[in-house]
């Protein structure tokens, strides 16, 4: 089945939070906020345009989508960044959020492999209307424990790299890595992996599968 077809049929861990768009507003505030502070130099400015621009996008993706809560959601991340950058005066808060939400993520997913029931097998399964059947089937269980172990890889390396940055202040590095490992480049990456490896299931159940990359809708 070609990644096309499966996609089509897919159904998404980004999509909790408002799919895509979310992502490329947290990317497009992060990278608005480091280039309006390296201008200007002032913290809160920088987080009032940060936030601006997502305002935007947000209100674009109502006025199309109505997708309230999505918007909602992005532009909360963004506020609370920006409102932990501005009360401490420092720049370099505004990425804090992001390292603790890799953080965060990464032990959450790992916790669920630990126990014996990954995240990604509990989402999916819950959105194909399987619940917990997938649970009976071994090699359905080791497909979402190895999907949920790329998620704690990503976000591993993610918080291994943001976290000494943001000790040592070095904002501009910072704001580079939690763009590119919290963003669209590292979610492409973990959801073509999640690609392969549901792609192996047998054709009768792998008209179910589920991937990482697109919307809330039923199979």
């Amino acid at each position: 089945m070609s990644l096309n077809v499966l996609t089509q049929k897919s159904l998404s861990l980004f999509s909790v939070v408002g799919g895509w768009r979310t992502v490329a507003e947290g990317v497009a505030s992060r990278v608005v906020f480091l280039v309006a502070y390296l201008l200007t130099g002032q913290v809160w400015t920088s987080a009032l345009i940060a936030v601006g621009g997502v305002v935007v996008l947000a209100g674009v993706r109502v006025w199309t989508d109505r997708r309230y809560w999505s918007a909602a959601i992005g532009l909360a991340i963004v506020g609370g960044s920006a409102l932990l950058a501005g009360s401490t005066g420092q720049a370099i808060n505004f990425y804090l959020p992001a390292v603790l939400i890799q953080a965060g993520q990464g032990a959450v997913f790992l916790l669920s492999m630990l126990v014996g029931w990954p995240v990604l097998g509990l989402v999916l399964g819950a959105v194909r209307g399987e619940r917990f059947g997938w649970r009976r089937d071994p090699a359905w269980r080791r497909r979402y424990q190895l999907c949920t172990a790329v998620f704690v890889v990503k976000c591993g390396i993610a918080t291994a790299v943001q976290l000494p940055l943001y000790l040592h202040g070095q904002l501009t590095a910072l704001g580079i890595a939690a763009t590119l490992l919290g963003g669209a480049p590292s979610a492409g990456a973990c959801i073509y992996l999640c690609w392969r490896i549901l792609r192996k299931a047998p054709e009768s159940r792998l008209k179910l599968a589920v991937c990482p990359d697109g919307s809330l809708h039923g199979v």
